[in-house]
């Protein structure tokens, strides 16, 4: 990697950059591989306790209030660690180490992948009161109304919807603007997770920072669901699946990661959930599938961990192609 003084860590007109995001979050995948999440002091339990303070001080009834909410939590968010990220650009190693800290505070694959087979295991044992205690560790879902089928299947759902939230998502906004990338998306995630959902508290409220996570997570699930169809076993079931069912789910980011999930595991998914004490009537994803077992759930984890791999490429190839494509823009408005 160049060193400090060089033309490369100066200026945005180098490959420098490119390099950084690449070894920086290709180290950060390695850390949440290794280590998982921080057990203690996780940045994002942080965040979330600061953004539970403004909410105390901000909360109305008020679509205004929740966006000015998002809007101070997310943007200071970002904001914060672009001036981090401003203040080392010019120490390449400093830099990779940010960006490399940032990943391994945002994506959660490896946890994700753990209490999903924790949920198997139990299931496995026949304790299906057990996997019913775990399974709020991994999705909002009212574990009692569940029987080990149902549980089953809300895990192979959970860990399809959150390859895309926990890793891919974040992936891509890194690749677009570095740490402070990360760090937004993150934030913005993480506030849908607390003020998002269809209760009376935060129907208005949570407008702004439920809609907010539809536009970021957009290109993060359709990467996520274009990688499921490409590494899954069935490659012509899943793209089958999401171009008949993805549309029909209500939410427009889980539809294509969850329907190609299916198709590429040859599972049905979808279908009634309970949320909060809320019945749901979901439409069935790749209904010509059979229903979700137990052995599924390895099979999901597995697919999802081929997919964060193979996103961490698509990410840097696109960082690395963006860079030199303004760099051959940038050398011909010189010489023309």
């Amino acid at each position: 990697m160049p060193g400090r003084g060089s033309a490369a860590a100066r200026g945005g007109g180098s490959a420098a950059t490119e390099r950084v995001f690449a070894y920086g979050a290709t180290a950060g995948l390695l850390a949440d591989l290794l280590f998982a999440d921080p057990r203690r002091g996780h940045p994002v339990a942080a965040f979330g306790r600061a953004a539970g303070a403004v909410e105390r001080a901000l909360w109305r009834d008020h679509r205004g209030r929740g966006a000015l909410h998002t809007a101070v939590c997310a943007g200071g968010a970002a904001g914060a660690v672009a001036l981090t990220a401003r203040a080392v650009r010019h120490r390449p190693a400093a830099a990779v180490a940010l960006t490399a800290a940032a990943t391994w505070s945002v994506v959660g694959g490896t946890s994700l992948g753990r209490e999903a087979r924790a949920i198997g295991a139990a299931l496995a044992a026949g304790d299906v009161e057990r996997a019913r205690e775990r399974l709020p560790h991994l999705c909002g879902r009212d574990p009692q109304a569940l029987d080990g089928p149902g549980i089953a299947r809300a895990v192979v759902e959970s860990v399809a919807e959150n390859t895309s939230d926990a890793v891919v998502g974040a992936l891509v906004w890194g690749a677009v603007a570095g740490p402070a990338g990360l760090a937004g998306f993150r934030a913005v995630n993480t506030l849908d997770a607390m003020v998002g959902h269809r209760s009376a508290r935060y129907r208005r409220f949570g407008w702004a920072a439920a809609r907010l996570d539809d536009v970021v997570g957009w290109p993060g699930a359709r990467l996520t669901a274009a990688l499921a169809v490409v590494a899954g076993g069935d490659p012509r079931g899943a793209l089958r699946a999401v171009r008949r069912d993805a549309a029909r789910h209500p939410s427009p980011n889980a539809g294509p990661v969850e329907a190609s999930f299916a198709g590429a595991l040859g599972v049905r998914l979808g279908g009634t959930l309970a949320y909060g004490g809320r019945v749901e009537h979901r439409p069935v994803l790749n209904g010509a599938g059979r229903p979700v077992e137990v052995a599924d759930i390895e099979r999901a984890v597995r697919l999802s961990r081929r997919v964060n791999a193979l996103a961490l490429a698509v990410c840097v190839a696109g960082r690395f192609g963006y860079g030199t494509l303004r760099r051959t823009a940038a050398r011909r408005r010189r010489n023309g």
